[in-house]
């Protein structure tokens, strides 16, 4: 039987042994390492837990919260879990789940019910090189505070465009950023990892040594290993433009929008240092429509973007010329800093025409209403370019394509009772989407992790060959699949 299917069937039981374990696991760690063990009753546990940007996560309560300061600690943690089980039998090894920023929507991605969460936020360190060219980030540390340490400098790294998006799964799922249609994501931009393996062994993967597990690692997420340092690219910036336009919902204004972004997404009008959305909202039995413009050259209204600012908005607007840290605080004031439930779900397709773009806002605009009773509710629809890879990845996208979009349907709501009905609602309207697409021969089978929904085959969206080099991968430098049952929190290559 392929090693992958029995981890499959083994899952379960696995889970259940392991955590049976948890409570030892959790004593032996605070006696070896003392100040990193946290409880249930703690203010640093009660604190952590209630972090989480997500509902679904905050309500999942490990068996206690290790957190780390150093790489050495990860090491040590890890030697120990395994110890229990002489890593060669993981059902007697306790569940435990990887926190960074803990910004992922669903339940059990960063958190784990009775298990034990390792937060790594403390290992949030940032030092630049002598040339300036890299930074060495703390696989704990957040974008938003690394942001403002740049500043000084004239530089910047490629991290989220919100704040409190952790550097640890941002990362690793792919990495949406300012210079995304530049530079690519930003994974593609990783120098070398340092990654704390299932034996508790501490390698630096780069191109040149452990090159399996560092491209492995450009799209792969939590499979192979717990990173604790990325060394990432800087690149020059000074100020940059941009912030959010709004308009009146009108079937003239969506119109204008859908052509003025089926023109900005043709090749031929394409510009690197331009990034943008249509984010169409559904809150309170209303809806709205924005844009998010950015340009990372210090240009006011650039003429890319003329085609959107050209349409009658409303007043004020918060487009401005600064920095990258003060933009994604700008821009973060656009975002509810918590949600209590949501869900969302990704896809992509080649760039269509403007009819295809409004029927697809229609198909949204129908079907999301139809839970306009459900308390708490709210939806967005958001229209974005893709970001341009330079190939340097795992997530199996032809490198340098211009025209390739990216979609995101979003909704939250407050009451567990109407879950079903919501993610049910959500799931319905993106496969009506992927079929309006999927028709014209333009769909994209790819879906980006860091917006995806547990649903959604990421792993398998790479293509047969990348989820078959992962699976290796894995094999080779976890051979007790560790980060396959013992980690059951993500998007897994043994599925």
């Amino acid at each position: 039987m392929d090693l992958f299917r029995l981890v499959a069937l083994l899952y379960i039981v696995a889970i259940a042994a392991g955590q049976q374990n948890t409570s030892d696991i959790c004593l032996q760690a605070a006696s070896r390492l003392p100040g990193r063990i946290s409880y249930p009753t703690d203010s640093l546990y009660i604190s952590s837990r209630q972090s989480y940007y997500s509902g679904f996560e905050r309500a999942l309560a490990p068996g206690c919260i290790f957190r780390p300061i150093n790489t050495a600690e990860v090491s040590r943690f890890i030697k120990l879990v395994t110890a229990g089980g002489q890593y060669g039998n993981t059902s007697q090894v306790p569940t435990f789940a990887v926190r960074g920023g803990g910004h992922t929507l669903f339940s059990g991605a960063a958190n784990i019910d009775g298990g034990v969460t390792i937060d790594l936020r403390e290992i949030k360190s940032v030092v630049l090189s002598k040339d300036r060219k890299m930074a060495a980030v703390g696989g704990g540390a957040v974008w938003s505070d690394i942001y403002p340490q740049m500043v000084p400098y004239n530089l910047t790294v490629m991290g989220g465009r919100v704040p409190g998006v952790g550097v640890g799964g941002f990362v690793t799922g792919g990495g949406v950023n300012f210079l995304n249609q530049r530079y690519g994501w930003s994974c593609d931009n990783i120098y070398g990892y340092e990654v704390v393996l299932a034996s508790g062994e501490v390698v630096y993967a780069t191109a040149n040594s452990y090159q399996d597990l560092w491209l492995a690692l450009k799209g792969g997420s939590n499979n192979f290993g717990i990173v604790t340092r990325f060394d990432v690219a800087t690149f020059p910036q000074g100020l940059m433009w941009g912030g959010v336009i709004s308009f009146n919902y009108t079937k003239s204004v969506l119109e204008a929008q859908a052509k003025a972004f089926r023109d900005y997404m043709d090749p031929k009008n394409f510009d690197s240092a331009a990034d943008m959305g249509i984010i169409l909202n559904y809150a309170n039995n209303t809806f709205s429509v924005s844009n998010s413009l950015f340009y990372v050259d210090p240009v006011p209204y650039p003429k890319t973007y003329k085609a959107f600012t050209s349409i009658p908005s409303l007043s004020p607007n918060t487009l401005a010329l600064t920095n990258v840290s003060n933009m994604v605080v700008q821009f973060g004031k656009n975002l509810p800093t918590k949600v209590a439930r949501s869900v969302q779900l990704v896809y992509s397709f080649k760039n269509t025409d403007v009819a295809t773009y409004t029927k697809l806002i229609q198909q949204w605009e129908t079907d999301i209403k139809t839970l306009g009773n459900v308390p708490g509710y709210l939806s967005q629809f958001l229209i974005q370019p893709q970001p341009v890879t330079n190939g340097t990845n795992s997530m199996g996208l032809e490198a340098n394509q211009h025209d390739v979009v990216m979609c995101i349907v979003t909704a939250a709501w407050t009451n567990p009772a109407d879950d079903a009905r919501v993610q049910q609602l959500v799931t319905s309207i993106v496969d009506k989407h992927e079929r309006v697409v999927r028709k014209q021969r333009l769909y994209i089978p790819f879906k980006y992790l860091n917006y995806a929904d547990i649903s959604q085959d990421v792993i398998g969206s790479y293509g047969t060959n990348n989820k078959r080099r992962l699976r290796a991968v894995s094999r080779k430098y976890d051979p007790k699949a560790l980060f396959q049952t013992s980690v059951p929190g993500g998007f897994k290559v043994s599925k």
